[in-house]
């Protein structure tokens, strides 16, 4: 399917590695200029080089913290006026709730939630004025199912979601939508490291955590990356504009609910 955005503009947040490399490579493939973005230079010039011959087209790589203002700056400057824009932070680590600090707890609502909103101000301008726009917050899917020791990722990206469906109805009349994805289990690095750190608490090796989580998991298999990418790259898709304010599930059928 021509997804109709060959020549739009993209910035996607973490996108050197994991989800963030999959929506871009999608974007990427469709026709898209993109800006990537990640802390590491290494990690992310090679994936620059990489979606640039697999592709063929312009792939800007930008060395950034997101949750800083210097990082927003440097990837608006970048790409000044985004026709999409992919939000997408690092989660806190798993902690049980008793052991959070206040200053935990903040850095927790600023990474998963003030930073996606600070980006889509920046980002809404240009988007309503050109009457083109796709937004796509990555959260997860515990923010529909949650897990213990994830309640500060789960609640600050609940909350995103929240925040972010008043502002979609006021933007729809512009052609921009806004609208999350929740992953479920991907083979990432992230889903590597908690299944890793679930076997360490529990005293099983790896390979039996990553059985358990398969078993718990209706289409009885973690996820590839490009599945996500795909589902992002429609969101962003000219035949999406009519979907707005929604949280999808990517799971694999593990939210056992019908809404």
């Amino acid at each position: 399917m021509d997804l109709g955005i060959a020549g739009r503009r993209a910035i996607i947040c973490a996108s050197s590695r994991g989800l963030g490399r999959a929506c871009a490579q999608a974007l990427a493939q469709a026709g898209c200029e993109v800006v990537i973005n990640g802390r590491n230079a290494e990690v992310l010039e090679a994936t620059a080089v990489a979606l640039r011959n697999a592709t063929g087209v312009k792939v800007a790589a930008v060395q950034a913290d997101v949750a800083t203002a210097e990082g927003q700056g440097a990837l608006f400057a970048a790409c000044p006026e985004p026709d999409i824009l992919v939000n997408n932070n690092a989660g806190p680590p798993p902690r049980d709730f008793r052991e959070l600090t206040r200053e935990q707890i903040l850095e927790g609502v600023t990474a998963n939630m003030v930073v996606a909103i600070e980006l889509i101000q920046k980002a809404m301008e240009p988007m309503t004025r050109n009457k083109f726009g796709r937004i796509v917050n990555i959260t997860s899917g515990t923010v529909k199912l949650p897990q213990a020791t994830l309640d500060l990722s789960s609640g600050a990206r609940g909350g995103l979601s929240i925040f972010v469906a008043g502002v979609a109805r006021q933007v729809a009349g512009k052609n921009v939508t806004i609208n999350s994805l929740l992953p479920g289990a991907f083979n990432t690095e992230r889903l590597k490291a908690t299944l890793t750190g679930v076997a360490k608490r529990r005293g099983i090796d790896f390979e039996q955590a990553m059985a358990e989580r398969i078993a718990s998991i209706p289409a009885r298999r973690v996820a590839d990356p490009a599945e996500f990418g795909a589902a992002c790259a429609f969101l962003c898709s000219a035949h999406a504009g009519f979907i707005t304010g929604q949280n999808i599930l990517i799971d694999g059928g593990a939210f056992p609910g019908a809404f």
